[in-house]
């Protein structure tokens, strides 16, 4: 397929993701994003080699997802000119959580045994595959909402799975939380100077000392899920200076705080309005600072009250608001969102690629494509992006899919192609051809 018939945006966007490649893979990432665009069935990467016209050189395509993966850091730098555009304001909001995808044989680098979060009406709690630490840009769109950019994944390998890996591959090990400090190092020099402030949302899993020391150095604030029995304590008493010893003044205080007990009491609660799912909502929160040793110093705690009882929230700026708070909670969500249309619209785990950067770079271009699709969808109304007129009793307004983009960029593409071939007087040979064309992008 011609890489000159697809829009400006996506065109540009394919082009700058190359310079961080080598020249001889850098040739080759625009043809293979465009087969990742209209690969069709199960997503393998022969899919994707199908769809891009890629035959005799397939050799070297799965080297340019090697490279990709290789270099999974340098190319996701890239995606700035098309991601900033989308994340107005003086604050930036990450998001970071890790999801599972499955595989299958013994000689695929970097799988183990994890966690399943969505067990299923089977109730498996474990799954044979890899795990992925992912970083996501949360960007507010004003009539879709909050959506999840993918940024930068990293691939967990628990330590007893290392040996098994080449000796050329071999990786330190490190923990999640680890994997995760180290996203919000690459997000710093990812941001660069455009944000006067940096918010990173995040479940239970991660609120714990290695990763909130690290976002502390980092100068990002933390929203997360506390847990119910976080050892918390008061604030320290001030001291008047001329009572002051030696040393720095106490950083937490001496009266253990808990949170059970503060939820059960009656007294103190107030409402609050915020907006959560693009809706305008009430809770029924309670709020205190707090010292809590794994953050280093003073919170914000907000206790929820829910119809199933209460919930437990955290910030590491003192002064933030609870809407500001639960708002970023609430956001959170559109990060799992966007792992099940990965996974679901993009295949991200079903390249069948044995090598280990090769399946770093598959799952980051999945992920890499999503953002970029949603970059260009990003200003388009309904209409240009959802085709109904098949089926006129489907007259409900409601938010375009990811899956509704994806195809409205496609026909995007295909109608280039169709004018393009079609500008002057052609022949019976080039409709022919055209017809060819059309007929393997469309199947």
């Amino acid at each position: 397929m011609p890489f000159s018939q697809l829009p400006a945006f996506l065109a540009s966007c394919f082009a700058r993701l190359a310079t961080a490649l080598d020249p001889r893979s850098a040739a080759r990432l625009p043809a293979l994003l465009c087969g990742l665009l209209f690969a069709s069935g199960r997503r393998t990467c022969t899919s994707w080699f199908r769809a891009a016209g890629i035959t005799d050189e397939f050799r070297r395509a799965y080297t340019t997802a090697w490279a990709a993966g290789r270099r999974a850091d340098r190319v996701a730098v890239r995606l700035l000119a098309a991601v900033d555009p989308l994340l107005c304001g003086k604050r930036l909001l990450l998001g970071i959580d890790d999801t599972p995808t499955k595989r299958y044989g013994p000689h695929v680098e970097g799988c183990g045994t994890h966690h399943n979060p969505t067990p299923g009406p089977a109730g498996q709690k474990f799954l044979y595959g890899h795990s992925w630490v992912s970083l996501a840009a949360l960007a507010k769109h004003q009539d879709w909402g909050t959506i999840a950019l993918p940024l930068l994944s990293e691939l967990y390998i628990r330590n007893k799975d290392i040996a098994g890996l080449d000796k050329d591959r071999q990786v330190p090990f490190r923990t999640k939380l680890e994997l995760a400090a180290h996203l919000l190092r690459w997000a710093r020099i990812w941001r660069g100077n455009r944000y006067e402030e940096v918010w990173v949302v995040v479940d239970g899993g991660y609120s714990k000392r290695p990763f909130l020391r690290a976002a502390r150095r980092e100068g990002a604030v933390v929203v997360g899920r506390l847990p119910r029995n976080a050892a918390l304590w008061s604030l320290p008493q001030a001291v008047p200076p001329e009572r002051r010893g030696p040393g720095r003044p106490p950083t937490y205080g001496k009266r253990r705080v808990v949170l059970a007990k503060r939820a059960g009491q009656r007294r103190g609660w107030q409402h609050v309005g915020c907006v959560q799912y693009q809706e305008t909502v009430t809770k029924t929160v309670k709020t205190f600072l707090a010292t809590w040793r794994p953050a280093g110093g003073v919170i914000r705690v907000v206790l929820v009250l829910e119809e199933d009882g209460w919930r437990a929230y955290f910030c590491t700026q003192a002064n933030a608001t609870v809407a500001e708070i639960l708002e970023a909670v609430a956001d959170r969500g559109a990060h799992e969102q966007t792992f099940k249309d990965v996974k679901e619209i993009w295949g991200a785990g079903q390249q069948q690629v044995r090598n280990l950067h090769a399946s770093v770079g598959c799952f980051n271009l999945c992920g890499w494509m999503y953002s970029l699709v949603e970059a260009w969808a990003w200003q388009k109304g309904e209409d240009a992006l959802v085709d109904r007129s098949q089926s006129p009793w489907d007259n409900q307004p409601r938010r375009p899919s990811h899956q509704d983009k994806r195809k409205a960029l496609r026909r995007e593409v295909m109608r280039a192609e169709i004018e393009a071939a079609l500008a002057g007087r052609p022949t019976k040979q080039e409709i022919r051809d055209l017809s060819e064309r059309l007929l393997r992008m469309a199947g």
